[in-house]
């Protein structure tokens, strides 16, 4: 009988909670959460070295192409605006409108490119280790005569 009741008193402080963010005008939604990035690959473990953060924002002009690259370090994102292509180096593809997010793949090439006829902006979180570069660009190897 006890564990009856505090699972009713659970379940309407967790309503009541949720209530109350309404009245007071938060809303909460989850833009992502999982294990993997969207290409499907799982995220890599954590580092064992002390932790940092990084948050940047990112502005690329329509028809840009970036370089081809790849981030060493767990990142996702935002984008805030406009719409972007993310191409793998085994064409795996995303297409991102804005309002949509990013988990990003981890220590495999691929390249974006601002398709669109705007700016598009993107807001990234990297959770790195101190030492650990964001990004690496791919170095053209050079082509024999």
């Amino acid at each position: 009988m006890n564990k009856l009741i505090v699972a009713i008193c659970c379940v309407f402080f967790i309503a009541g909670d949720a209530a109350a963010g309404e009245a007071t005008g938060v809303a909460v939604e989850r833009l992502a959460k999982t294990t993997m990035s969207w290409d499907g690959g799982a995220l890599p473990n954590y580092a064992t070295s002390t932790p940092e953060i990084s948050i940047l924002r990112i502005r690329i002009a329509p028809g840009v192409q970036l370089p081809m690259h790849n981030h060493p370090v767990i990142n996702a994102g935002v984008l805030l605006s406009g719409q972007l292509t993310v191409v793998t180096e085994d064409n795996k593809t995303l297409h991102l409108k804005a309002g949509q997010a990013i988990v990003e793949v981890v220590n495999k090439w691929h390249s974006g490119k601002n398709e669109g006829d705007d700016v598009a902006e993107i807001i990234v979180f990297y959770a790195g280790a101190i030492g650990t570069p964001l990004t690496v660009e791919r170095q053209a190897t050079p082509q024999k005569d």
